[in-house]
């Protein structure tokens, strides 16, 4: 199988001023392209070949799984966003945001404290267990939730390339500017 870098279901300029066109030309455009790239060379006549990302993310190490998870988790973060994505979850989410945090602004708060105090490089993440339970988690460099068993729900990129040109060292301001195009609509069919 050779994987494929899938077009944005959005413009380059779309989602700005939260994220600027340059900004996914650099983030998307180079950085995903090279996961990508690296991904079809490392499984390359090996006996990941055939698997999907998910599960060379779930059996592999090393340089093949940061590649394979950096390119899923990019997919899984462009793919949240949407120009009008400024409304609040609903639903059986909202329900459990508000069970698990207590409220969607606690949440909200939470998971931008959990970016914000994230050292170094890597993503926060909003994920379910199987019986619905909501967990904020960090993940160093290319860590992803579904190593650990949970349904990642949620992510927000904390790499300095996800944020570096359009906010400089702010990243708190960075992850809370993202809030305005998240589309819950793919969120919620993540839950």
């Amino acid at each position: 199988m050779n994987y494929e870098q899938p077009q944005l279901p959005y413009s380059r300029q779309a989602l700005e001023p939260v994220i600027s066109a340059e900004t996914i030309d650099y983030h998307y455009g180079k950085h995903e392209k090279a996961y990508i790239d690296n991904l079809n060379r490392l499984i390359k006549d090996t006996e990941f070949e055939d698997m999907s990302l998910e599960e060379i993310i779930a059996h592999s190490k090393g340089a093949l799984f940061n590649n394979a998870s950096q390119a899923w988790n990019h997919i899984f973060y462009f793919f949240t966003f949407a120009p009008d994505g400024s409304r609040e979850p609903q639903g059986d989410l909202r329900k459990a945001i508000d069970r698990d945090f207590g409220s969607f602004e606690n949440f909200k708060k939470a998971f931008v404290d959990a970016g914000v105090g994230l050292f170094g490089s890597g993503w926060v993440w909003l994920s379910r267990d199987e019986e619905g339970k909501l967990f904020i988690t960090q993940g160093q460099n290319a860590d992803n939730p579904i190593v650990s068993g949970l349904t990642p729900l949620l992510t927000f990129d904390v790499w300095e390339h996800a944020y570096y040109l359009d906010y400089q060292n702010r990243r708190a301001d960075a992850l809370t500017k993202l809030w305005d195009i998240v589309d819950w609509d793919i969120v919620e069919s993540r839950y």
